[in-house]
């Protein structure tokens, strides 16, 4: 009978112990009355309550938590029906705030989500529903953060997943798509053409340029170089001359000036006689006996045959070419 005794006392200890001794979790927080009274909030870490007095009355994860939005329909400003849904991001910040400010937080959030919702996409167009999902989801989450803080609920993001249009409008919008893309299309191919035309016109150009840049050069080069020659005869020309003067101004010099032209003369008057069996003489003949006379008076002049300054070649024979009347 003892022992029934001490068993019940034992298994009555260690009901109490069971119910006083806790652990809370990390990032866990738990409510706890005294009396049907909040006594306070327990964070991570071992505690012993008071039996029978104390009880843990509600249970909070401190994580992040991710509520999923279900679709609903909006109407936007235009009165194009939509199916939106999304998914919103928050977390508890204070336990007892969440445990006695609201009855279900998360109900609650959601449904307020899904209104602000609706009244944000009837402000705008269908066509801006796509492009103004950013400032949607900020505006959502600054009206739902309002209405969650005495709750100790904290809103972090808000996001919309799918926006869903109805077939008929879809459709449409994609004809729509399509032929601006295939504006687009036709504006960057004309582009393109005009720049390749612009460039070809450009290339054309700068080739004329350095065409006629080359001639210029050309032209200067054959120029300079025509010059330099002319100056070259030129010099040698006046060097030839001065040498000439000077031979002549020196004694005998006269003499042989006279009787090399007087070769030359008849050198070249011989040459005319040779191309043909006939010929018609100047009339003024004594041009021809003058210069023949006076190469010989040079000749005899000199005696043995030489003139000062250059070298004579007698003639062996005067040259009688055969005259026929004209």
């Amino acid at each position: 009978m003892e022992w029934l005794v001490t068993l019940f006392i034992a298994g009555f200890v260690f009901f109490v112990i069971s119910k006083t001794a806790i652990v809370v979790p990390q990032q866990s927080a738990f409510v706890v009355e005294r009396l049907g009274k909040y006594s306070n909030s327990l964070g991570a870490g071992f505690y012993f309550l008071m039996p029978f007095i104390d009880v843990v009355r509600y249970k909070h994860s401190l994580k992040e938590r991710a509520i999923d939005i279900a679709e609903q329909i909006c109407i936007t400003r235009d009165n194009v029906t939509v199916g939106i849904d999304g998914v919103i991001y928050l977390k508890v910040l204070n336990a007892e705030r969440a445990s006695y400010g609201i009855d279900d937080y998360v109900f609650a959030i959601t449904q307020l989500a899904q209104t602000t919702l609706r009244s944000e996409i009837g402000k705008i167009d269908l066509d801006k529903t796509f492009e103004e999902r950013t400032n949607i989801n900020t505006a959502v989450v600054t009206e739902l953060d309002k209405a969650s803080d005495p709750w100790g609920i904290k809103v972090l993001r808000y996001e919309i997943k799918n926006i869903a249009p109805p077939k008929d409008v879809l459709a449409a919008m994609e004809k729509q798509m399509r032929a601006e893309r295939e504006k687009r299309a036709v504006i960057l191919t004309s582009e393109g053409e005009r720049d390749a035309a612009i460039n070809s016109a450009e290339g054309r150009k700068q080739q004329v340029i350095k065409a006629s840049e080359a001639r210029k050069q050309q032209q200067i080069n054959e120029a300079e170089g025509e010059a330099q020659a002319i100056m070259s005869v030129a010099t040698a020309t006046a060097e030839g001359l001065r040498s000439v003067a000077e031979a002549v101004a020196k004694p005998g010099g006269h003499e042989a000036m006279q009787l090399r032209v007087a070769e030359q003369y008849l050198s070249e008057f011989g040459n005319l006689a040779k191309e043909g069996t006939s010929m018609v003489l100047p009339a003024n003949l004594t041009d021809v006996a003058s210069m023949v006379a006076m190469a010989t008076q040079i000749i005899k002049k000199n005696g043995n045959g030489d003139s000062p300054g250059i070298g004579v070649t007698p003639i062996e024979r005067p040259f009688t070419p055969e005259v026929r009347a004209g």
